[in-house]
């Protein structure tokens, strides 16, 4: 296992060397020059080129690149433009924030998602399945934002159960979270759905039944582990995007974590925050991907690494 393990991070070099060269040209396309926002817009072209060269913006593209490749080998993703602190430190104020609500995000995920699933292959053909799975897919369907504005008006305007924005609290994370996992569950719903569907037509669940178990048990000790392996495949994919994809979540309820912090460098053109945020998300995309490998030969004991 552990040299699976190490091969896996080792084969996952290049994709992360090919992320920082593709937004490193990114960010370098941008329209919009961060010497003249930091130096201000009735400065003098003196004061422009004095703050360029100070960023070394001046500098061939080529050479910023390996400068910051060199930076990245020695563990420094460089200073902010805007107030010369260290990347890392504002990737550590808003990384805190974004995973809380990730996780919270995912369990509501997880919860719905396998409960939903669960109910409609038990109620195949039913009125029951069929609400379930128009549901989830209109959780598919539904754009985010619109789900956030509409959790915001009736639970937070009119009902006033919960804050409309910003970290105040445990209360201020049940509408984010509950908007971020509302696609995630449904994708889960599905795929649990037919994963079940397939393993209650399976002849050991026939034996369990006609042994005389209850339902809820032959589903929960037979079906519900023989179904985890895929489920747990979307599980930690959606993880990884719901990560990276919380930026639109985090805008519109003011949550102070990576995505917020990426939307604002973008605006201030802020090269080394964006390049650093971005390769967050690549780390924890590669980071989520290897851990959902380990857990397949922990739940499956079928399932080896040579």
């Amino acid at each position: 296992m552990g040299y699976y393990i190490l091969r896996r991070v080792l084969s996952a070099t290049p994709t992360l060397l090919g992320v920082t060269l593709a937004v490193f040209m990114f960010v370098h396309v941008l329209p919009g020059d961060p010497a003249r926002l930091m130096a201000g817009i009735e400065a003098t072209e003196d004061s422009v080129q004095l703050v360029r060269r100070s960023l070394g913006l001046d500098k061939p593209l080529w050479v910023q690149y390996g400068i910051y490749l060199n930076n990245l080998i020695h563990g420094s993703l460089g200073a902010s433009n805007r107030d010369a602190a260290p990347v890392s430190t504002h990737i550590m104020q808003a990384f805190g924030p974004t995973f809380f609500l990730t996780v919270a995000a995912m369990l509501v995920a997880i919860a719905i998602g396998l409960a939903a699933g669960m109910i409609a292959a038990v109620s195949h053909g039913r009125v029951l399945d069929f609400t379930t799975t128009s549901l989830a897919m209109f959780g598919i369907s539904l754009p985010s934002f619109v789900l956030a504005l509409a959790l915001i008006w009736i639970f937070g305007v009119d009902l006033r159960w919960f804050p409309t924005g910003g970290d105040q609290g445990a209360a201020s994370l049940v509408l984010p979270a509950i908007t971020l996992g509302a696609g995630a569950a449904a994708t889960i719903a599905r795929i649990s759905r037919s994963e079940m569907l397939e393993v209650l037509a399976q002849d050991y669940i026939r034996v369990a039944k006609a042994k005389g178990h209850r339902l809820r048990m032959v589903v929960l000790q037979h079906a519900l582990p023989n179904t985890l392996i895929p489920v747990i495949t979307v599980i930690g994919l959606h993880f990884g995007f719901l990560i990276s994809g919380a930026i639109i979540v985090e805008t519109v309820f003011a949550w102070p974590g990576l995505g917020r912090l990426l939307i604002d460098s973008i605006s201030f053109r802020d090269y080394p925050v964006i390049q650093g945020v971005v390769l967050v998300f690549a780390l924890e995309f590669v980071a989520v991907n290897l851990l959902v490998d380990v857990l397949y030969a922990r739940i499956d004991p079928r399932v080896r690494y040579q």
